[in-house]
């Protein structure tokens, strides 16, 4: 059973924004008329091909919900952008990188969110996605709604949202602080589907509040909730620290990251079902376990199994016994 501490963390909801605004530090400086990162990034495609990804991070208003693992707010603007700004970020992007066939604009939060993305900059955005055979955003399932449905009707290609899982567990959940239960994400993936769109869903390997010998199992269940909502892609996020909140949970023990074995199985696992594509997010990454010998290579075979979608041989290590 997940074990929860509840002398640092508030037990009471509506206490929970205030403290995990009070444990953070300060915002990334930000330019409004330019996105904070962009690159080009290969994937494996829903058709098998590995293509190249446009991939744009828009500066824009911060999220209005307060998880309590996200970091993303460190590359927000504490207001709304003006109209015909996020545009031009993308453009700025688009002319500054090679080709490529698909193109994610991720916001550091929900791309419905009106005071995110100006509903007016929808027509110009999906013009600059043309040509795109598929364009990836963001959104909390909440905003799953009429803007959702705007867009998807200007874009030129197939439309894919990402939505946070985290965890199929319901406590753990409750206690990350999104305001949003299992029924609520299935609901709105639901919504996607019966529209014609289609779900990527980000999972959390060992969120606080989980035990690391629990933390396979409910990847697991995890990832079996988002393919029985209708994912047809997912990545497995390991659970950093770095936005304060964290950190103060790492103090009482209600905070630490998964172990690398971890992370390899609930890929394994997740790949192994055939059931879509299955990725391990390897950026910035931060897990315990893996000697000095074999860590590399257990990476670069995550990294391998990210572009084939196949279970590869795993790595034997005669200093630690790849058991950690």
């Amino acid at each position: 059973m997940t074990t929860v501490s509840l002398s640092i963390y508030p037990e009471k909801p509506a206490d929970r924004d205030a403290w995990i605004l009070a444990n953070r530090s300060i915002r990334n400086p930000v330019n409004a008329s330019r996105p904070y990162a962009f690159f080009v990034e290969d994937e494996r495609s829903a058709s098998g091909e590995i293509v190249p990804i446009a991939t744009i991070f828009l500066t824009n208003r911060e999220c209005p919900w307060r998880c309590l693992m996200c970091d993303l707010w460190k590359n927000t603007l504490p207001g709304t952008v003006a109209p015909g700004a996020i545009p031009a970020q993308i453009d700025f992007a688009l002319t500054r990188m090679p080709p490529a066939r698909q193109t994610k604009l991720y916001n550091s939060g929900s791309f419905f969110d009106p005071r995110a993305i100006p509903t007016s900059d929808y027509a110009a955005i999906a013009k600059l996605g043309t040509g795109f055979e598929r364009v990836i955003v963001e959104s909390h399932p909440a905003l799953i709604n009429d803007h959702c449905l705007a867009f998807h009707d200007l874009v030129d290609g197939r439309l894919e949202v990402a939505m946070g899982l985290e965890t199929a567990n319901p406590g753990v959940l409750e206690r990350l602080n999104k305001r949003m239960t299992l029924a609520s994400f299935a609901a709105a993936a639901e919504k996607l589907t019966l529209h014609d769109i289609d779900l990527r869903v980000f999972i959390l390997v060992k969120p606080p509040f989980m035990l690391e010998e629990e933390a396979l199992e409910w990847a697991a269940r995890s990832v079996d909730f988002a393919f029985k909502c209708g994912a047809t892609a997912m990545t497995l996020i390991p659970t950093r620290g770095g936005n304060g909140a964290l950190e103060q949970l790492s103090t009482s023990g209600d905070f630490a990251p998964p172990r690398l074995a971890t992370l390899e199985a609930a890929l394994d696992y997740g790949i192994s079902l055939k059931r879509g594509r299955v990725f391990a997010d390897l950026w910035d990454l931060r897990v315990q376990g893996g000697c000095p010998v074999c860590r590399e290579e257990r990476v670069d075979r995550l990294r391998l199994m990210n572009l084939q979608q196949v279970l590869l041989a795993s790595v034997s290590c005669r200093e630690c016994g790849v058991d950690n």
